[in-house]
């Protein structure tokens, strides 16, 4: 593994989920792999469980891992080729990330879409700047358009609970639309349905509103429908997850509170597992009773974002 962007990237999905399963029954076992390496955080926006978890994650494999939030502690960055440089931007991604690329053996990198121009933030500017210029693998803790790390960790949640039930049937994962009180970005419902698509070992629906349609190539494969009951049918995942319109990019359209999943639409499922990536907004896009209930698997799934990272980084280390 060279870098670790998108699903392309990592290689058989089960030989992934495997490896990162051995570490969760084993975490130190291979602590001497990053012996006398570093790993580079850079944050261009906050973060909470992908920046803990990956510096755990480092950790357990013996790395040394550095935090750098960019947006608050750094020089604001400029990433146009051939930019004049006569505005706020004070140092070029040209000039910075091959000193970066210096400092690290891997560089982890978490952006955010300004979701104001679709065409920018689905060029993904800022880490193809950074995979280019910097010489050294990059890891994506979030992109503008892509959360590969927490898919990865979906599919390694999926996976635990499936053979807790001891079924080899396809399960059938539901990806459900949230309100939420602000617009935000599709990276990671695009990111989920391109993982579970690519997986194949499920049979995948997505539900939302009119208008809130993802962007082709990273739902194909899913059935999509407008009716979240019918969905909900015989459910075994629920993935709760608000997005933004991306044809009319970046807007609330919808805000109908009847989309918050429910302990009365639960009953539609097959006693669905309710994922969520957090943080959550509660009695907005999941209700209390459905949180704190058995259902739920928000925690496991968090907790194994560790898992997810090391499973990753190790790859990356042994190539």
């Amino acid at each position: 593994m060279k870098q670790f962007i998108s699903v392309q990237d990592a290689g058989n999905i089960n030989t992934l989920v495997e490896q990162a399963l051995i570490y969760k029954a084993n975490p130190l076992k291979d602590k001497a792999l990053g012996a006398g390496k570093r790993i580079g955080l850079l944050f261009l926006n906050p973060s909470l469980r992908t920046r803990l978890s990956t510096q755990v994650a480092a950790a357990n494999l013996g790395m040394d891992a550095i935090v750098f939030n960019i947006d608050k502690e750094g020089w604001a960055l400029e990433f146009e080729e051939g930019a004049i440089m006569s505005g706020s931007t004070v140092e070029h991604i040209k000039d910075a990330a091959p000193v970066l690329g210096s400092y690290f053996d891997i560089l982890c990198i978490r952006t955010f879409p300004s979701l104001k121009n679709r065409e920018d933030d689905y060029s993904e500017l800022y880490i193809t700047q950074f995979i280019k210029y910097c010489g050294v693998p990059v890891i994506s803790l979030e992109s503008a358009t892509l959360h590969p790390l927490q898919s990865l960790t979906d599919v390694i949640t999926i996976t635990e609970c499936q053979r807790l039930k001891a079924k080899s049937q396809k399960p059938k994962i539901v990806l459900t639309w949230a309100p939420h009180v602000k617009p935000l970005p599709q990276c990671v419902a695009n990111s989920f349905s391109q993982w579970i698509n690519t997986w194949d070992k499920a049979d995948f629906v997505i539900t939302h509103p009119e208008d809130y349609e993802l962007k082709e190539e990273f739902i194909k494969g899913a059935t999509i429908t407008y009716n979240q009951d019918e969905a909900l049918k015989n459910a075994d995942f629920v993935y709760v997850k608000n997005w933004s319109t991306y044809k009319d990019y970046g807007k609330i359209y919808e805000n109908d509170p009847r989309w918050m999943l429910t302990e009365d639409k639960l009953v539609l499922t097959n006693n669905a597992k309710v994922m969520h990536c957090l943080p959550v907004r509660r009695n907005v896009e999941l209700s209390d009773e459905v949180l704190d209930s058995a259902n739920s698997i928000v925690t496991q799934q968090a907790a194994n974002r560790v898992w997810a990272a090391q499973a990753v980084i190790s790859e990356i280390l042994k190539s």
